[in-house]
C-alpha cells in the first residue's frame, strides 16, 4: 500500500465503519449470471468497505539455516490457522545449492522438506515429504488442502495424483496413477491435477484438474471412489475444444486453483482465461468475473474472514498482484503488490489462502521462492476500478 492510499485509507476508515454499521439490509436481490443462468446472491461488499492489508517483513521467522527453498507451489491455512506452505525441492538446482553456500554454516546445504507446517507467529512446528522419488510422496508436489478431519492432501500436476496422509505424514491414499492420463471423461485417472478442497459437509474431495485435463473431477474423500465431473460453465469438457481469439473460451484453459464457501459453492481460478468461475456443489454454473485482460491472471482464489465471506481474493501470478473481487458479482474492487523482492513485493504468486483472523499468505514460485503474509488492517473506502 503506497503512503498516500494509507492515509487516505486510515482518515476515512471511521467513516465507513460507521456507515456499515448504520446501512439497511440487502433486500435479497441476485445478481444475474451470463446466459440466463441462476444468479449468484449478492454479498454487500460495498458496505464493508474494501479490506486493507500491510506485509509482515518478519514472517515466517527463519528456516534452519542450511536449508533451501525451491519455488512455492501450495499454501493453505487450517482450522487451528496454522499454515502449511508447498514447495519443490526437485527445481532447486546444483546451482542454487551452490548459490546458498556459506562455510559458516554446518551442513551447509540442504534441500528443504517439501511440506512444513508454521504458526501465524511464523514458528516452524514440522515439515514433512519426500525429497526423492517415492510412491508414497507426489513427486513435483503442487497444490496441498488440510480437511476438516485434519487429513493433508497433496496434489502433483505433473506426474497426475492426488495422496492423502495424517497430519504427521502416513500416507493413506492415492487418487490417480503415476504418469497416466486418460483425458477429460476418465473416471478414475487424472491429468495435471493442480489443487484440491474438501468440502466438510459432504466430504467429497474437489480437484482442478487442468494441466493436462479440463475439468474440476469430484471423488469421495473416505474411498478416493469417483462421482462427477464437469468443465467450464457446468458443460462437458472437451480436450479438442480450439480456444476464440474473440470470446470468452466455453472451456476452461487450465483450472488452476480451487476452494469452496461457506455457503456451500466452489469457485475455480481459470488461471490462463484470467477469470473465476462460481458453481453448486453438483457442476451447476453460477457465474463468472474476469480478473483482467490476457492471460494468467487467476491462479488461486481464497475468502474474506466475515461471516459473508464477502470477497474473493485471487493470485495474479502474471503481473505480480493480489486482486480483490466482491463474491456478489465478482467484479474487481481492488489489486495490490507488484513485481519485485521486497516486502510486499511479489515474484510470481502461485497460491494464497486467508485465516480466520482475515490475513492473507501467499505461496511465490519462480522467481519469489518464498512465503509472505499480509497483515489484515481493516476495511478501508471502496477503490474504484
Amino acid at each position: 500500500m503506497t503512503p498516500e492510499r494509507r492515509l487516505q485509507t486510515l482518515g476515512a476508515i471511521l467513516l465507513v465503519f460507521f456507515a456499515a454499521a448504520c446501512a439497511p439490509e440487502g433486500d435479497g436481490d441476485t445478481m444475474q449470471a451470463m446466459d440466463g443462468e441462476p444468479g449468484m446472491e449478492a454479498q454487500d461488499g460495498d458496505a464493508l468497505g474494501t479490506p486493507m492489508f500491510e506485509p509482515d517483513p518478519d514472517w515466517p521467522q527463519p528456516y534452519p539455516a542450511h536449508w533451501v527453498i525451491g519455488p512455492g507451489t501450495g499454501i493453505h491455512v487450517d482450522s487451528r490457522d496454522h499454515i502449511w506452505v508447498l514447495h519443490r525441492p526437485e527445481r532447486i538446482s546444483d546451482e542454487d545449492m551452490e548459490a546458498a553456500f556459506d562455510p559458516d554454516i554446518p551442513d551447509c546445504c540442504e534441500r528443504a522438506p517439501p511440506l512444513m507446517e508454521i504458526t501465524p507467529d511464523g514458528e516452524l512446528l514440522q515439515a514433512w515429504g519426500s525429497v526423492e522419488p517415492s510412491p508414497d510422496w507426489p513427486l513435483m508436489p503442487h497444490g496441498v488442502f488440510v480437511d476438516h478431519n485434519d487429513y493433508v492432501w497433496v496434489a502433483t500436476s505433473i506426474h497426475h495424483q492426488v495422496m492423502k496422509y495424517t497430519r504427521d505424514g502416513e500416507h493413506l491414499l492415492t487418487i490417480g496413477e503415476f504418469d497416466e492420463v486418460g483425458g477429460s471423461d476418465d473416471p478414475n485417472l487424472l491429468g495435471g491435477s493442480a489443487d484440491i478442497y474438501v468440502d466438510p459437509e459432504t466430504n467429497e474431495l474437489y480437484i482442478a484438474d487442468g494441466y493436462a485435463n479440463r475439468r474440476v473431477v469430484v471423488f469421495d474423500a473416505e474411498t478416493g471412489e469417483y462421482l462427477r465431473h464437469w468443465g467450464a460453465y457446468g458443460e462437458a469438457p472437451d480436450d479438442d475444444y480450439e480456444y476464440p481469439e474473440d470470446e470468452l473460451p466455453r472451456q476452461f484453459r487450465l483450472p488452476h486453483g480451487i476452494d469452496g464457501s461457506n455457503d456451500g459453492r466452489i469457485y475455480v481460478g481459470d488461471r490462463n482465461n484470467s477469470r473465476v468461475q462460481a458453481f453448486e456443489r453438483d457442476g451447476t454454473f453460477i457465474g463468472e468475473g474476469i480478473v483482467r485482460e490476457g492471460s494468467t491472471g487467476a491462479f488461486d482464489v481464497a475468502f474474506s474472514h466475515d461471516p459473508d465471506q464477502s470477497y474473493v481474493y485471487v493470485a495474479d501470478g502474471g503481473q505480480h498482484q493480489i486482486v480483490v473481487m466482491r463474491r456478489g458479482d465478482l467484479e474487481v474492487v481492488d489489486r495490490f503488490g507488484g513485481e519485485g523482492t521486497g516486502p510486499g513485493e511479489m515474484g510470481r504468486p502461485h497460491n494464497l489462502a486467508a485465516d480466520s483472523e482475515g490475513n492473507i499468505y501467499v505461496a511465490e514460485a519462480d522467481p519469489g521462492r518464498r512465503f509472505q503474509k499480509f497483515i489484515f488492517q481493516g476495511f478501508g473506502p471502496v477503490v474504484q476500478q
